[in-house]
């Protein structure tokens, strides 16, 4: 099937090219990502050796995780690692290596989602269970070739939940530092799970989890994205970090004023792209969430200011798989036309401004603030 070509979005101010260059400059301040991705190569070839002794047969286990995190903004390992700067901790391999344990956590989630989600492509490349699909097809073996697939990339996943532990545990640190970090860590990967199944629960309710009519379908979409990514894709890794550090509460709530908020901003942006998006940029079809049904904030708030003829036909269209061209583009009309689109440009300014605001009355070093400055525009600029 041919993917449509990208839209305009919404129209909004655009962020400078300057600004959006400065912002990903900070990513790579104190040589961060290419130290993460060297971490991961390390431990990844650690891996790659046990599972060869175990037989050659089960490399594709590590070789397809290799892959999938080779590249990458590293966001998750940044705000770790600057929660930890910005607390007074010092650059360290130690804490460098905690951080990246974020990656694998990371790597988990992108494999299970994608095969809960039957998506084709991840960063450009075959998602992960159809690349275990493929193997088992191109080597003409027995039983079912998605099913297969799918059980391959459970593994795989799996194996990146143990590895993220290992990595956290294995970091170097003090053990009272581990220990203050533990709680964050533990209640970050049940808070996902749970905002994971959320998500599920929404696509299969058709986002009417609440028959009495009491909970607002809009602020339901919010709360999956609090907790199946704004959490963990931006506060608790900041919390991860400055609790390594000891950071005093009244420093870990001020994370936590910026952190949730930018990182709804980064889910609300994440959900603008998977519609308006290039697939050059995104790494997936454009409209990949339409054709998954994804009800996310943007669909909400489209069929709360729907007319009942938009509203029909978002409900007929929204969630078919075999959603063409056309189809996509009917339903980016009426996302726009409706002005939702519009209105989630809106709520990420919003919370981008509450991020700004927690994190001008956060105590913290210099240099830690002028990167988590950077970084605010790094995880919602109108591009990946």
């Amino acid at each position: 099937m041919s993917s449509p070509a990208a839209v305009p979005g919404p129209v909004t101010a655009p962020i400078a090219v300057s600004a959006v260059a400065s912002a990903r400059a900070v990513l790579d301040r104190e040589d961060l990502r290419t130290r993460v991705q060297k971490t991961l190569d390390d431990v990844l070839a650690r891996q790659l050796a046990t599972v060869e002794a175990v037989s050659p047969h089960a490399t594709p286990l590590v070789e397809y995780v290799a892959d999938l995190v080779a590249g990458g903004k590293r966001l998750r390992p940044a705000f770790a690692y600057w929660g930890w700067r910005g607390a007074g901790g010092p650059d360290c391999e130690e804490v460098l290596t905690a951080a990246t344990s974020l990656e694998l956590f990371q790597a988990a989630a992108l494999i299970h989602d994608d095969v809960m989600d039957d998506s084709d492509t991840r960063r450009g490349r075959p998602a992960v269970h159809r690349r275990f699909a493929r193997l088992h097809r191109g080597s003409a073996w027995h039983g079912d070739t998605e099913r297969f697939g799918t059980a391959g990339a459970v593994l795989a996943g799996d194996l990146c939940l143990v590895w993220s532990d290992e990595l956290l545990t294995a970091s170097g640190l003090p053990a009272d530092a581990l220990a203050r970090g533990r709680a964050v860590f533990d209640r970050m990967r049940t808070e996902l799970m749970a905002g994971q199944y959320l998500d599920m629960l929404e696509q299969v309710t058709a986002g009417e989890t609440d028959p009495t009519g009491e909970v607002d379908p809009v602020d339901s979409a919010r709360n999956v994205i609090r907790f199946k990514s704004a959490k963990y894709s931006i506060e608790h890794p900041l919390l991860l970090g400055g609790c390594l550090a000891g950071a005093p509460q009244t420093l870990l709530d001020a994370y936590s004023g910026y952190g949730l908020p930018l990182g709804e901003a980064f889910q609300l942006r994440d959900d603008l792209l998977g519609v308006f998006g290039d697939p050059a940029e995104t790494g997936k079809p454009a409209g990949d969430d339409l054709r998954e049904g994804k009800r996310t904030v943007l669909v909400a708030l489209a069929l709360e200011r729907a007319t009942p003829a938009q509203a029909a036909t978002v409900r007929r269209l929204l969630g078919d798989p075999g959603l063409d061209p056309d189809g996509v583009a009917t339903l980016r009309e009426v996302l726009l036309d409706t002005g939702a689109a519009d209105r989630v440009e809106a709520m990420i300014a919003d919370d981008v401004a509450l991020a700004h605001a927690a994190l001008a009355r956060a105590d913290i070093t210099d240099e830690a603030r002028e990167v988590l400055e950077g970084l605010v525009v790094a995880a919602t600029a109108r591009s990946t």
